[in-house]
């Protein structure tokens, strides 16, 4: 045997042979971290590149764009090296050594496919996927391009295996949508430390008015401020001075049938132009015609509309036709900048932190205000307000003094007035990490 082995390597030089070996190994770090680059790149910023006319980002692009044929052309240079190197130093060792050459090469190629191959090229393209991308863009492009009609043929053979055990390629591809996938991508970016809290909130405020609606954060009616149009002038006036609040619903004969919309500016420029005679002001001709929009009409959509009507209020109704409470320009704007505040706004009431970690809350706070506030993560899908989470998960209406243990927080009612839970005190029960 081992005088066959002569005979068979009695013409090969055994330094050309070992110098063979360590290309394969070279190819094949190079196969493997163009791979792990590939797939790490940042597609944003390859397409910001490519607008920029870098040529090999575009290479980057259009591989990205054929990502399966890629995978395809990759794992096919890798394994053609791996092989041949294995086969090398195998026919050399055993030369050598005899028959044991043959464990010798299965040792020596693990350790060296392993290490240099292997853990220390892709450990390299992991942290600069989009440095080396642009690197090895040229050489995968021509190389795809050049085993493109075998690739075609074993992906196709692949798409024909896969379909006999009845997987169909492409359905499910994307686990997460477009939105799910921006939110994680910046959720991430916050923990590494690249970007800042209030930014990634704004972003996601950003992406939330496609999911949120005007009922998740409308004025509710219990909290709305209103004046009853057949007040006397003098008397609407000073209501009108008296609040925060430039406009404000006005309703006549029960408070829940609205005839219109009042502007502080637009009732002052009325007053001056009667001499401030209480007495010649007309409430209904100062009134704006009131502006219903559907509880259901999502933010992004009402942005729009009150962007195009170039007015910055509107009353909410619900699917019957009823006043649930009104949402402003700001109260959408709020939801990406946070909260809004100028010298004639009132504090934001309701949240009340105590000495021992916990925190008192009013029932109506807006369970995103106060995620926003407290750095938490309550839920908000199923329900707008603190209390409203409450008597979801307790699938019923809490008494006082009641305990409940949930999303890892613990939910004391303090206080409840009919039906409704006026304040309760919330306590974390798992260390909250900071948003």
């Amino acid at each position: 045997m081992h005088g066959g082995a002569e005979a068979g390597l009695e013409n090969v030089d055994i330094w050309v042979a070992t110098l063979v070996v360590l290309l394969c190994v070279l190819l094949s770090a190079f196969f493997s971290a163009s791979e792990t680059a590939l797939t790490a790149a940042s597609h944003a910023h390859m397409h910001a590149l490519e607008k920029e006319g870098d040529h090999r980002a575009a290479l980057v692009n259009r591989l990205l764009r054929q990502r399966n044929r890629m995978i395809a052309a990759l794992l096919l240079g890798s394994t053609l090296v791996n092989i041949g190197g294995s086969a090398f130093t195998t026919s050399v060792l055993v030369y050598l050594t005899g028959e044991s050459g043959a464990v010798y090469a299965t040792i020596i190629m693990t350790a060296l496919l392993l290490v240099f191959a292997e853990v220390l090229p892709k450990t390299v393209a992991i942290n600069h996927p989009d440095r080396l991308s642009l690197r090895v863009a040229r050489v995968i492009s021509v190389f795809v391009a050049v085993f493109g009609p075998l690739l075609f043929a074993v992906e196709a053979f692949v798409r024909g295996v896969l379909k006999l055990v009845g997987v169909e390629i492409g359905h499910g591809r994307t686990l997460l949508s477009p939105y799910d996938e921006l939110k994680s991508a910046v959720d991430i970016m916050h923990e590494e430390g690249t970007v800042e809290r209030n930014w990634r909130d704004m972003f996601g405020g950003v992406l939330d008015l496609q999911v949120l609606h005007v009922a998740d954060v409308m004025i509710h009616r219990t909290k709305m401020r209103t004046i009853d149009a057949d007040l006397p002038p003098e008397q609407i006036v000073r209501e009108v001075l008296a609040s925060p609040f430039t406009r404000m619903p006005l309703w006549r004969d029960r408070p829940d049938n609205f005839i219109g919309v009042i502007h502080s500016k637009d009732l002052l420029r009325a007053l001056d132009a009667a001499k401030a005679d209480f007495s010649q002001l007309d409430i209904d001709d100062i009134a704006l015609e009131p502006w219903f929009v559907p509880e259901s009409t999502t933010l992004e959509d009402q942005l729009e509309a009150f962007l195009k009507r170039k007015t910055h209020f509107a009353l909410v109704v619900d699917e019957y036709g009823e006043v649930m409470g009104l949402v402003t320009l700001e109260d959408i704007l709020e939801e990406i900048v946070g909260d809004i505040r100028d010298e004639h706004d009132l504090a934001m009431q309701g949240v009340r932190q105590q000495p021992d970690g916990s925190v008192l809350v009013d029932g109506a706070v807006p369970l995103r205000d106060l995620n926003r506030v407290m750095e938490w993560s309550l839920p908000d899908e199923e329900a707008t307000t603190i209390a409203g989470l409450v008597i979801h998960e307790a699938a019923a209406i809490p008494e006082a003094g009641q305990v409940f243990n949930f999303h890892g927080f613990r939910f004391e009612v303090l206080r409840k007035m009919r039906n409704r839970i006026t304040v309760l005190k919330v306590t974390p029960t798992e260390a909250q990490e900071p948003g």
